[in-house]
């Protein structure tokens, strides 16, 4: 089916180049706004201008999430881009009601992050992003990347499972109700998740602790 007006191309639908963690609340962003219950009503109308608004409100943090997922930025827009189309191309299926749009949205972009990370592949050199220059203290911004490099590592070696409980908690500041809402499972299953996550990683890590604590006094 092809969409007519609707395109990924359009500015309105590209994820914002660097995602933040002190972005506005949507809350109070949206205040006035039509709610996401509303948008999804006008765009099982087919209007685009409702699609579009609710892309916007809801493309970064999605983003955002695929990205950490996939530590890969193109990957992550094939990601968003995939998810958030589906709306449009499902649009007269969407049951008002039924679930909270933003979950909907992050368990589709979870689902296809773990299917995209367990397709055989080869490492996209062109994707490794450069070395950002310019910082007013060489040595520390070295530091504090050899730190996120360590945990990023530790991250990627935890089981798929694991991994998303974690960056949903952590990242996202998701109570442990809204992960199990994401993941499809219990609140205990995630408690048990986000256990056995926080177990590994300081497994992971304890051979590098002494570095960590030095990257990240060493001001």
């Amino acid at each position: 089916m092809t969409v007519a007006c609707v395109s990924w191309d359009d500015p309105a639908f590209r994820a914002s180049p660097e995602p933040t963690t002190d972005a506005v609340s949507p809350a109070v962003e949206n205040a006035g706004a039509p709610d996401d219950d509303e948008l999804l009503r006008r765009i099982g109308e087919n209007d685009e201008l409702a699609f579009r608004t609710l892309v916007e409100r809801h493309v970064d943090r999605a983003f955002a999430l695929a990205l950490r997922i996939l530590d890969n930025r193109a990957d992550a827009d094939d990601v968003v881009q995939d998810s958030l189309l589906k709306v449009w191309t499902h649009r007269h299926r969407w049951e008002c009601g039924r679930a909270k749009f933003s979950t909907w949205l992050y368990r589709v972009v979870t689902n296809r992050c773990i299917d995209l990370r367990r397709r055989p592949r080869n490492e996209d050199v062109e994707a490794v992003g450069e070395v950002a220059d310019g910082a007013p203290d060489a040595v520390t911004a070295m530091h504090r990347s050899e730190v996120s490099e360590l945990l990023d590592a530790a991250m990627n070696r935890l089981p798929d499972q694991q991994r998303i409980a974690i960056i949903l908690s952590y990242h996202e500041a998701m109570s442990n109700a809204e992960i199990a809402d994401v993941m499809d499972t219990t609140v205990a299953a995630v408690e048990s998740l986000l256990k056995r996550a926080r177990q590994q990683l300081r497994k992971l890590l304890r051979r590098s602790e002494p570095d960590i604590r030095q990257a990240l006094t060493d001001d």
